[in-house]
């Protein structure tokens, strides 16, 4: 978590990666979206309906074979909106619901193939260590929104939206849309490289009644869902919902806790038959302990366990942490613990304490209008605040006060608004659409420090820390940026029909946002205690943290701005069959640059103002081109998917000098070819019986050989940094009456975690075991209990055979080779052991 970079280091997000989502498991899809809806189908698709619908008592998720269109869509009724998605899939509520309640509903996605998802905790709600990668695309290049409205890039720190997990309680989501490749022209996105997770969230009930949602797991987990549906309160079907949600944990190794709670509404007003306004609100209040970043170094050393982790922990843990200090800086009294003097960079093994705080409020106003049978338009206002705290306890440098330790405490604030409107239009054999998006931004970006307390003797001078308050009254201001990003869309397609089972699709999008930084202050003599404070208040203090000569500045005053008038994507789906389906797809990408604090990703403007001034940038850009196949009926899923994507002007972060003391840049370090293919195969030999395989395999290396100040590094031709070349994931289930058991198991192969290679993590299999009871109405069981409805009881064993093994990788970013300190540089995360997890769900 050290806000310094290390030499030889290359930053998380910097590694380009490809989509290409395969088969449809039927564990993990509700229906694959193969082509633009119709509200005529033929007798074909209606009697295969029909079957899979007889089926999904005894079987977790009803497949949908590919529908044929008819051939007069002049007389169709309430069919426009919907868009062409030939290689989109949906994950629905029941699948969602699959998991134990409170889990990051990204680690259901984990179940599809060619999607890796990965954390440090058993949920998947550290937000720090959370890690999603689609077909080799990281995170940051992947486009997130929440009914249309825009999330921005999952980050932590996010710049420009929010985590989904702050955006919505995972028990409102109705479904999840992945769109492989490079997603959608639709998508309200400028970083939707390797395609977009659309969230929806479910809609009020007609009913008036309820749900709750209680679980209790390992490491005193504690999670409470309470929802109130108003059902409808008139005739023209006005309704809404609110939830409460709270999840609250111990760490499972260390001292430390994990807590999130939030409020989402959602009202509904009907607008005749076909039309409706909606809104949705959430407020999210997080406040997480997180776990350290680890070294292959620590775990050679230290072992992968509970040995080394943060020191918090009370008077004990601060001590232990104030030697350690004292230590680093050469002082008097100082020491580490047992076995941490072996260690190459013992300073790094262990800090006090480091976490986050997050407060976000978002909002929407929708209106969704059938104007006529062939005319729909859309459209969507919305707003979101995010008000952050992301800390670590510096071993490094002292406080005022005396103290061996500081913390530095980085505060960045997120004001954004913007609108969406899209019309569709259909028309004989064609259905038309265009829309735009316009999103204005302003994020600032500071990092400021605060006193620990000295201990002198055992003695504190005043109370800990608690990093999971609210900070304020720094003692110094180390840097501030303020960021304004105007960014605007606009799209056109149009999908045809020649016959009823072939679609043509084409459209484009295009995209201009400009960012301008301004209010740049970097405080450079406080960083080297020479005289007074100049840009930044806060008086001469440190030493230099940052790499910066007195005479240096951040970037400011300055900007930057992205225009691609046209970028297009093309694609075909053909049902040639019964179940049978084919389909072609070609597209490209764009993503705008990044924002952040400084030095804290890959965005040009986040480095001194030189190293601005000498750079050459060009945004990042992606073609895929993508061909797969699907078959299903009532016994059998099969399907295949081959992609191949170039990724152009990869911008990386590039770090010389010493450890402590680097000088970062961003470079445009050429591009990544990827090719793959994914296949999957799902049969249900009986009723209630499903078994599930699928295996994929992703060739993604570099282009070119990387050249830094300090030499250059054999990187062409090796794999990405993070994601693996094979994956192999498979569930067996079975569903007799009310009760449902299921096993999984997974493989990854071994992962790079330096460039060039040399270090790698180790493959691993990992299982998960789990039951359920579905007692339904209880009226049938207790007499004047038929007021709860749909009562379930699970119990989930997570990582059934305790295995060890690495999970989030680079989420401190990636060293170049060994010889630049790959053994010893901290990025990457512990899996959790063996977790055990009951819960009960009802609904009212």
């Amino acid at each position: 978590m050290k806000h310094v970079i290390k030499r030889g280091v290359l930053a998380a997000g910097t590694s380009a990666l490809v989509l290409a989502a395969v088969t449809v498991p039927a564990t993990a899809i509700a229906a694959t979206k193969s082509k633009t809806r119709s509200a005529h189908v033929s007798s074909v698709h209606s009697k295969t309906a029909r079957t899979h619908a007889t089926t999904a008592a005894s079987a977790p998720v009803r497949h949908v074979a590919p529908a044929a269109l008819t051939s007069h869509r002049t007389e169709e009724v309430g069919v426009v909106g919907h868009p062409y998605r030939a290689q989109t899939v949906t994950v629905g509520i029941a699948q969602l619901q699959r998991a134990v309640p409170g889990t990051n509903p990204m680690k259901v996605l984990g179940q599809l193939p060619g999607v890796m998802f990965q954390s440090g905790d058993p949920q998947g709600l550290d937000t720090y260590s959370a890690q999603i990668m689609m077909h080799g695309f990281q995170q940051q290049e992947i486009g997130m929104t929440l009914d249309g409205m825009p999330l921005g890039e999952m980050t932590y720190r996010n710049y420009n939206g929010t985590n989904p997990l702050q955006a919505i309680s995972s028990e409102n989501v109705a479904s999840m849309d992945v769109s492989r490749s490079a997603g959608a022209e639709t998508v309200a996105a400028t970083n939707n490289l390797g395609g977009s997770i659309e969230y929806i969230s479910s809609d009020p009930k007609d009913k008036t009644g309820g749900q709750i949602n209680q679980m209790f797991g390992s490491n005193s987990t504690f999670h409470t869902f309470i929802r109130f549906d108003s059902g409808k309160l008139n005739s023209s079907g006005t309704k809404f919902y609110v939830s409460y949600m709270r999840n609250d944990n111990q760490m499972w190794k260390g001292a430390g806790e994990q807590f999130l709670q939030q409020v989402n509404a959602k009202f509904v007003q009907p607008i005749g038959e076909r039309s409706k306004i909606s809104m949705f609100f959430d407020w999210s209040d997080l406040h997480q302990d997180v776990y350290n970043d680890y070294s292959f170094d620590m775990l050679h050393k230290l072992g992968g366990g509970s040995q080394a982790n943060y020191y918090n922990g009370g008077l004990s843990g601060y001590q232990t942490a104030y030697n350690a200090a004292l230590a680093t800086q050469g002082l008097p009294g100082g020491s580490y613990p047992a076995g941490f003097s072996s260690l190459s960079d013992p300073a790094d093994a262990a800090y006090y304490s480091g976490g986050q705080n997050s407060v976000d409020l978002l909002g929407g106003l929708k209106a969704d209008l059938q104007l006529t049978d062939h005319v729909k338009w859309t459209t969507t206002v919305y707003g979101h605040n995010q008000q952050n705290q992301t800390t670590w306890v510096t071993p490094y440098y002292g406080s005022p006060n005396g103290s061996a330790m500081s913390d530095l405490v980085k505060e960045p604030e997120i004001r954004r608004f913007g609108i969406l409107s899209a019309v569709h239009y259909n028309v004989k054999h064609n259905e038309l659409a265009g829309g735009v998006w316009y999103e204005n931004n302003h994020y600032q970006s500071p990092m400021n420090a605060y006193a620990e307390p000295a201990l002198v003797n055992g003695t504190l001078s005043g109370p800990l820390v608690n990093d999971l308050n609210h900070f304020s009254n720094p003692f110094a201001n180390i840097f501030n940026q303020t960021y304004n990003t105007n960014t605007f869309t606009a799209f056109v397609n149009d999908t045809y029909h020649p016959v009823r089972n072939l679609d043509l699709h084409f459209g484009f999008k295009s995209v201009l946002s400009t960012t301008r930084v301004g209010n740049g202050c970097l405080n450079s003599n406080y960083y080297y205690g020479i005289g007074s404070a100049s840009a930044c208040e806060g008086g001469a203090y440190y030493a230099n943290t940052e790499g910066l000569s007195a005479s240096q500045a951040i970037t400011s005053g300055t900007g930057m701005t992205v225009a691609k008038p046209f970028l297009p994507h093309i694609g075909i789906a053909y049902r040639f069959l019964p179940g049978h389906e084919i389909f072609i797809d070609i597209s490209e990408n764009v993503h705008t640059y990044a924002q952040s604090g400084y030095k804290l990703s890959t965005s040009p403007f986040a480095y001194t103002q030189g190293a601005y001034d000498t750079g050459h940038y060009r945004p990042e850009t992606a073609w895929t081109y993508a061909i797969g196949y699907r078959f299903n009926n009532r016994m059998i899923s099969a399907s295949a998917y081959a992609y191949r994507t170039n990724f152009n002007n990869r911008l990386q972060q590039v770090s010389t000098g010493s450890i402590i003391n680097p000088v970062a840049s961003v470079a445009n370090v050429g591009g990544v070819t990827m090719n793959g293919v994914d296949a999957g195969l799902t049969i249900r030999p009986i009723r209630g019986l499903e078994l599930y395989n699928s295996i994929s395999y992703n060739h993604a290396t570099y282009d070119q050989n990387l050249t830094t100040a300090d030499g250059t590094y054999n990187t062409k031709g090796q794999q990405v940094v993070n994601y693996p070349r094979l994956m192999y994931k498979a569930r067996l289930s079975y569903t007799w009456h009310n009760a449902t058991a299921w096993i999984d198991g997974s493989y990854m192969s071994a992962r790079n975690f330096s460039y060039v290679g040399d270090v790698k993590a180790p493959g691993y299999w990992l299982a998960n075991l789990g039951a359920d009871y579905k007692l339904g109405n209880m009226g049938n069981y207790i007499h004047g209990a038929g007021f709860v409805q749909n009562l379930v009881f699970s119990f989930t064993v997570a990582n059934l055979t305790n295995a060890g093994y690495i999970s989030t990788m680079g989420e401190g970013g990636n060293p170049l080779n060994i010889a630049n300190g790959a053994m010893s540089y901290n990025s990457f995360m512990i899996g959790a052991p063996r977790q055990y997890f009951g819960s009960v769900r009802a609904e009212f």
